[in-house]
């Protein structure tokens, strides 16, 4: 017979479900363990460290581009389709990239690929600062492409830290790392690109990377992973010394544990229980890069017009040009690319506060709508205030959409597939990032309406694609083995949910 406890009371106040402070339990997952010990010091120094990562390893070299290329474009007389591969390579290398780091993350562990890819970011980004010609620097920016493909695994790292009611908002908020990374780059570029030049700034922007590698050193492997590998007792120190700072009491009992050796394989993510999952999450991840980047681009050009209807009326003038012409980034300039960083923050913080009241699948799902209904707007004759405050709208939830789905993405895939998984949607996503240049550029001089109608009806699918996700994984736990059905670990269990029972069995293999 089971004894009915109180409730544990920890020093922060929250209370402990009873099916955690139970002594009679004589098995506990990690799941358990995390949501016992919660949000500490902990997660407080993880948070720190997984948001130097995005801003110095993504924010910082996804910023640098919209720098590098037209000073490169000046100084080295470079016609326009070359400055442009400079863009493309980065992205070809992510593409590239992301499943392989996803894969060697679940086979070989989260802290073995980050670190891996944040050394040969840091190698290659010091290494572009000495290229001699165009043809090195090509290739080194693709290589420094190819590692950023490895940073959403610190999402992965970082989510499997995180208890349950906290997860969500520490994942959103991982965005505003990644607007300190894009602001310090532009004014990192005021201080440096007048009196050093490109080249410093290139080297300069790597070594935040290197604080990051030093501070790997104190990164824990997840818990979880240990536990799916067989390494029992490494998990349960890990577990400890999260008790420790926390000041929290680890559950009572034996921790089960699920060995699982066939991780990261690509058919697991196309199971019956997984692949309509895996397919809608592809074209959401797609969906997104191609409006988020898209929209950045129109947005220069509608600015320059005044409004759409200037660019769908103007005639195009027939006049020689020379495709040397070049200018270089003026401080306005400057002034421009750190206000429509800001524009991210009010989609952040909507996101921030639906996400957990109307679940992953709807929050996702609004924010391909609303930038859905903005971009039809744009075919109306607004002048340039109006038109200002559409694209602000648009970009805040395009980009709140965005931090959504880094929130479902890892909660929706078991462990032993969970960085895989991560790692083909952000391949994905830069997909949609490299074909959208030839709308948002080459389409729109044939027709602005048939542009607005691309990404809009991209949009409209994509939330219909959200509202089609079998799973919602709001209020659940994360799932250890594939092995499993969905669910048998997923049920959040600080809930009391009718019908729903705990199974201490576990399997140990």
């Amino acid at each position: 017979v089971r004894t009915e406890l109180e409730p544990v009371e920890l020093e922060d106040g929250a209370a402990v479900p009873k099916e955690f402070a139970n002594p009679t339990d004589d098995t506990f997952m990690v799941e358990d363990a995390v949501e016992a010990i919660g949000f500490g010091k902990f997660q407080w120094k993880l948070s720190v460290i997984t948001g130097l990562a995005w801003a110095s390893n993504y924010a910082m070299e996804m910023m640098i581009l919209s720098i590098l290329a037209p000073q490169l474009h000046c100084e080295w007389r470079l016609p326009s389709w070359q400055v442009a591969l400079l863009t493309s390579v980065v992205f070809v290398g992510m593409m590239s990239s992301s499943t392989l780091w996803g894969n060697i993350s679940d086979q070989y562990g989260r802290k073995t690929g980050l670190k891996i890819s944040v050394l040969w970011t840091l190698y290659y980004g010091i290494l572009s600062g000495f290229a001699p010609v165009y043809s090195w620097i090509l290739v080194l920016r693709g290589l420094v492409g190819f590692g950023i493909g490895g940073v959403p695994q610190s999402v992965t790292l970082y989510a499997e830290f995180l208890p349950m009611k906290a997860r969500a908002k520490c994942i959103l908020l991982i965005e505003v790392f990644w607007a300190i990374g894009t602001v310090f780059e532009v004014l990192l570029a005021v201080l440096v690109m007048p009196t050093l030049g490109w080249r410093w700034l290139l080297v300069l922007s790597a070594l935040p990377l290197l604080l990051f590698a030093v501070l790997c050193f104190w990164l824990p492997e997840s818990a979880r992973y240990d536990v799916l590998s067989g390494n029992q007792e490494k998990a349960i120190a890990t577990l400890k010394r999260i008790a420790t700072e926390n000041g929290a009491p680890m559950p009572l009992g034996k921790l089960i544990v699920s060995r699982q050796e066939d991780r990261g394989k690509m058919r697991d993510l196309f199971t019956p229980h997984f692949r309509w999952t895996t397919l809608l999450l592809w074209f959401i991840w797609f969906s997104n890069a191609f409006s988020y980047y898209g929209l950045v681009l129109l947005t220069t050009e509608f600015f320059q017009a005044g409004d759409v209807c200037s660019i769908s009326s103007r005639r195009k003038e027939v006049k020689a040009k020379c495709s040397l012409t070049c200018e270089y980034l003026t401080e306005e300039d400057y002034t421009d690319l750190l206000w429509t960083t800001l524009s991210e923050f009010p989609g952040v913080l909507v996101t921030l506060w639906i996400i957990d009241r109307i679940g992953r699948k709807k929050t996702m799902a609004l924010s391909f709508f609303v930038f859905s209904f903005c971009s039809l707007l744009l075919f109306l004759c607004v002048g340039r205030n109006v038109l200002t405050v559409l694209l602000f709208i648009a970009r805040a939830f395009i980009s709140g959409g965005f931090q959504a789905a880094y929130v479902y993405t890892p909660e929706v895939y078991p462990t032993a597939t969970r960085a895989l998984g991560l790692g083909t949607c952000s391949g994905m996503a830069r997909v949609g990032a490299l074909i959208t240049p030839f709308i948002a550029q080459v389409m729109l001089e044939s027709s602005v309406y048939l542009t607005l109608v691309v990404y809009s009806g991209c949009c409209l699918l994509a939330a219909v694609a959200s509202c089609f996700l079998p799973i919602e994984t709001k209020g659940r736990g994360l799932q250890e083995s594939s092995h499993r059905e969905w669910g048998q670990e997923m049920v959040g269990r600080g809930s009391h949910s009718p019908g729903v029972t705990r199974s201490n069995s576990g399997s140990q293999e």
